[in-house]
């Protein structure tokens, strides 16, 4: 069992490893690049060498002028090289977000569809953080670093104790770069840890502005998002702090390195041990030596919240497997089955649905009842497979979901939820599911759910842009508009969850005729609901309590058994159903027209 949690977790790392691999051709250029714009990087070292040892001594001009002009030709070399190396990487880094952000988005989506916790964003920004340093810098630094013993063995032909001061100058500067991130990383991890939860904290917080500020909850939650802030901002000072100090010595001690070198130099020229043009080209040397060196110092700072970012992409991958790609099975005419279900919501362990099982013929309508918290909604999720079940299937036309290919299925299937959510885009965009605009469709879809008219009522009719939301609509209209997403495309079956909760009169009686319309186009429909208004027009009748199915069949003989468990007692046409303790209902005659 280890070894496969092992093995899995290789293949999770092995995706991202993978993504860079696929263009190692490209990391290749980079290292071609990168060897030849060291190896002109000696350039001025070997000027200043000519200058002070042959210019200087021979008082030659012309000489001076042709060394001038190949060092001249040799930068601009250099700089193209650059330039193009430059390029390489964008490309790269383009290709590594275009090849790994669609996987990552997918299991970002896996995971708040099975735990509903993360927070959708972070995901993409550790894939961000993560190329952003396996692409930027400390890539041109690992590509340069090789080249060091290149400088050091110039440095050593000049003088052996040159190149000794040098070598044992970067193992010093190496040594406090380790040391700064050692004692600074603790804190930068607390510090990313606390970032995240204090932005999924506001980012929470602030979707619910209207009821933060009509009940005067500002105060309060600002308090408990600011403790969370200020523990961030608390860690990363305290590296901060840690780090500025060692950096500065290494400042120091850094622009100390490259003047003893000069005075070493300088020391060795009086011994007549070296020229002057080599004390020059020395220092010149140790400065384009440390430069690399300098680089992964720097990208030794960043170094934890990328492995943290690395871990956490790593993790979700291994959690969440690429999506299966299912079959594409012939359109199915709408049967559904519902085998011994066993379902509970995402992130917790105990189910809220047990072996429920009942059939329904294509073309059925199937109302379920039941007191809160018996599991209706998490029957509607099951039935969509939003919500994968623990144990048992659901089938269409004998095809268990898990089957079926999720972008075929999602097309044959309408879902209106409890909470109606709308994106931000057109009304018609929101209608057809934001797949290609087929606007007879979207057309069709609006009519059939009787919203057609209210939305050419709107300022740019279908072309009217909603915000995040469905912000700009009212609750009703939001739910009508849901109503034609869902029955968008001519689908087999269709579940609503509470399709009336935000109507008024006039919107309840033209649910009942969007429902009429449904059952004659022969649509398989699945109402969780309260009302009795529309629950006539079921078949079946499915009742449940406390997660566990307490009766089902035909509407009339289960209404029948319902009014003998249960004393009768008058109720209003358009009042809520009330359930009783062991979930009957009471129903006066008057009320339910069955």
């Amino acid at each position: 069992m280890t070894a496969d949690k092992s093995r899995q977790a290789e293949d999770a790392r092995g995706e991202l490893a993978s993504a860079l691999l696929a263009y190692r051709r490209s990391f290749v250029h980079i290292g071609v690049f990168s060897g030849v714009i060291n190896i002109l990087m000696l350039s001025p070292a070997l000027y200043m060498l000519q200058v002070y040892d042959r210019v200087l001594v021979s008082s030659n001009e012309m000489t001076l002028l042709m060394l001038t002009l190949i060092l001249l030709a040799m930068y601009a070399f250099m700089g193209a090289l650059e330039w193009v190396r430059s390029l390489v990487v964008l490309r790269l880094g383009t290709g590594f977000d275009r090849k790994l952000a669609p996987r990552v988005f997918d299991a970002a989506f896996s995971a708040n569809l099975k735990t509903g916790r993360l927070n959708a964003a972070q995901p993409l920004e550790d894939l961000q953080q993560l190329r952003q340093f396996a692409t930027g810098q400390s890539l041109f630094a690992l590509f340069d670093a090789p080249w060091f013993p290149v400088y050091l063995l110039v440095m050593f032909w000049f003088h052996p104790l040159l190149g000794g001061f040098a070598l044992g100058s970067t193992l010093v500067l190496i040594a406090v770069g380790w040391f700064n991130e050692r004692i600074s990383r603790p804190h930068l991890k607390r510090a990313g840890e606390l970032a995240i939860a204090s932005r999924r904290e506001a980012a929470a917080n602030l979707r619910n502005a209207e009821v933060i500020a009509g009940m005067g909850m500002l105060a309060g939650l600002r308090r408990r998002w600011a403790g969370q802030h200020l523990g961030y901002v608390r860690e990363q000072n305290l590296a901060s702090a840690r780090m500025a100090g060692i950096q500065g010595w290494n400042k120091a001690l850094r622009m100390a390195v490259q003047s003893l070198a000069l005075g070493l130099g300088a020391w060795l020229v009086l011994r007549n041990e070296m020229t002057p043009g080599m004390m020059i080209a020395g220092s010149i040397l140790l400065g384009r030596a440390l430069a690399p060196i300098d680089q992964i110092i720097g990208a030794l700072r960043q170094w934890t919240s990328v492995k943290e970012a690395e871990r956490r992409l790593s993790q979700l991958l291994d959690d969440f497997p690429p999506l299966p790609g299912g079959m594409d099975f012939p359109r199915p005419k709408g049967a559904v089955a519902v085998e011994q279900l066993l379902a509970t919501p995402p992130g917790q362990t105990r189910a809220v649905l047990h072996n429920i099982d009942f059939r329904l013929a294509p073309g059925e309508t199937l109302a379920v009842i039941g007191p809160s918290s018996a599991g209706k909604t998490t029957l509607a999720r099951c039935l969509v497979n939003a919500w994968p079940p623990l144990r048992g299937r659901v089938r269409l036309d004998g095809a268990p979901l898990d089957q079926w290919r999720p972008g075929a299925l999602g097309a044959l299937i309408g879902y209106l939820p409890q909470d109606v959510q709308l994106f931000a885009g057109t009304v018609a965009e929101n209608i057809a599911r934001f797949g290609a605009m087929d606007e007879p469709k979207v057309i069709a879809a609006a009519q059939m759910a009787g919203v057609h008219e209210l939305i050419l009522q709107l300022s740019e009719g279908y072309q009217t842009r909603l915000g995040e939301n469905g912000l700009g609509l009212s609750g009703g209209q939001r739910q009508r508009v849901g109503l034609a997403r869902a029955l968008f495309g001519e689908p087999c079956l269709v579940v609503l969850d509470e399709p009336n909760a935000n109507l008024d009169e006039a919107g309840d009686a033209m649910l009942a005729q969007t429902i009429g319309r449904i059952r004659q186009a022969g649509i398989t429909l699945v109402l969780v609901t309260h009302k009795p208004n529309i629950l006539r027009q079921a078949d079946k009748l499915l009742v449940l309590h406390a997660g566990a199915q307490a009766d089902f069949g035909p509407l009339a003989e289960v209404m029948r058994r319902m009014q003998r468990a249960a004393p009768q007692a008058p109720q209003a046409p358009n009042r809520v159903i009330p359930m009783t303790a062991s979930g009957g209902m009471n129903l006066a005659q008057s009320g339910d027209g069955a």
